[in-house]
């Protein structure tokens, strides 16, 4: 029997020759032989939460070494969660020893100088985000596209927008926008608008909110690699740290959604926060970060452009795993609805939708029936970006009467659907 075992420093396999009468003290020692941690160091679960940061004291652990494996139902290719302390697995580099000039331009190299000029991939410990919570009635609008009309036959993508705590690190997801796309079932391509990207920054600054990260779903016929599933795969590797080093802010989080089916066939969508660690965006920054993914090519493992020392290892290739830093993930309920039509879904969004939502929605307050980002964007169409859309937005910020010119101009607008 296969097992798969996940660690912070990625995806490891391991054969059990006898799993009928093996124990977890079998386990332990497998691990500790082909993983080299050794197994007083060793934490393992059937529990995916053991790998968070700050996992809670309620991850149930593989505590009894004379547990049979064949009691714990393990089928083929399962994943056992594997934690250790951060040096456990770390390779010792050999004693320095001097080198011999090369030519006349050469000079002396010591070991030390070279391993000084390599680049370590190690795993990120600690998130720079501490959690992140979405506002449920925008994580459920994206979910519920995704799943009814894509049905999880693509992959789909958007922006989130929201706040973050200065204090807590914590960041809080409001609104979702989805830029112009195409997507297949391995990779989304973002055709991004720049004058529509500038009303939805006006739109957030507004409310007090700016861009903190992006959502992605996986299709379910994705490619698949030959050793079998993976979290993220080369090509989702390179967009996230792409657009993480875009974003700017070292809270940015990135968001995947995904269709998991059990074994009775019924499917349950599950959503997963996790950052890019600051070394993966660092390589894409310095043009180490492989971009150009083939279709050969494995979709477990990022391929660098020059050598780079990971797990103890000079390799060309890393696991994606070795990039993700796992985040809290929640929900909150926030300051807006979601409740118009939304934008880049194929069929343009007219202003009829806009008067049959303002009819819907006659026993609200006028600020409350504009209370939906979705809504400021078609509206935001006819105002001007750097003045009167913020001042609106401010509006719904607030909760304060909307300047009648305004009004006027959302009603004249309606009128014409």
């Amino acid at each position: 029997m296969i097992l798969r075992i996940r660690s912070r420093d990625g995806t490891d396999r391991i054969t059990v020759p006898d799993p009928a009468f093996a124990t977890v003290a079998d386990l332990h020692r497998l691990i500790e032989a082909h993983l080299t941690v050794p197994v007083p160091l060793q934490r393992i679960s059937l529990d995916p939460a053991l790998l968070l940061p700050t996992p809670t004291a309620a991850v149930p652990l593989l505590a009894d070494p004379a547990a049979s494996l064949a009691s714990l139902r393990l089928a083929n290719g399962a994943f056992v969660y594997l934690a250790y302390p951060p040096d456990a697995r770390s390779a010792r580099p050999p004693p320095p020893r001097a080198l011999s000039a090369a030519g006349s331009f050469g000079k002396k190299m010591t070991m030390d100088d070279l391993i000084a000029r390599q680049i370590r991939v190690t795993r990120q410990e600690n998130a720079l985000c501490a959690a992140a919570s979405f506002d449920r009635d925008a994580a459920n609008a994206f979910q519920l596209y995704v799943a009814e009309s894509l049905a999880f036959a693509v992959k789909r993508a958007g922006f989130l927008y929201g706040r973050v705590d200065a204090e807590t690190k914590e960041v809080f997801v409001d609104f979702i926008y989805e830029p112009p796309q195409q997507g297949s079932e391995d990779v989304v391509h973002l055709m991004r608008d720049p004058d529509e990207e500038a009303r939805v920054d006006a739109i957030a600054e507004g409310l007090g909110m700016r861009r903190v990260g992006l959502v992605f779903t996986q299709a379910v016929g994705r490619k698949a690699s030959e050793t079998g599933e993976y979290t993220v795969s080369n090509r989702e590797v390179v967009q996230a740290a792409q657009l993480q080093a875009e974003g700017g802010i070292p809270e940015w989080v990135t968001a995947i959604v995904k269709l998991e089916v059990g074994d009775d066939g019924t499917g349950d969508v599950h959503f997963e926060a996790f950052q890019m660690s600051e070394i993966c965006v660092k390589l894409f920054k310095d043009g180490v970060l492989e971009t150009q993914v083939g279709d050969s090519d494995d979709p477990r493992l990022s391929k660098m452009r020059k050598e780079v020392v990971a797990g103890g290892k000079d390799t060309m290739e890393v696991d994606n795993d070795f990039f993700l830093v796992p985040v809290k993930i929640s929900d909150h309920q926030g300051p807006l609805s979601v409740g118009f039509p939304i934008e880049n879904r194929g069929s343009p969004v007219g202003m009829s939708a806009l008067r049959s939502h303002l009819d819907r929605t006659k026993h609200l307050t006028f600020v409350r029936r504009i209370s939906d980002f979705h809504l400021l964007l078609k509206i935001a169409t006819f105002l001007d970006v750097k003045a009167d859309v913020p001042t609106l937005a401010a509006c719904v910020k607030t909760q304060s009467r909307v300047p009648e010119g305004y009004q006027l101009l959302i009603e004249s607008l309606a009128s014409q659907g």
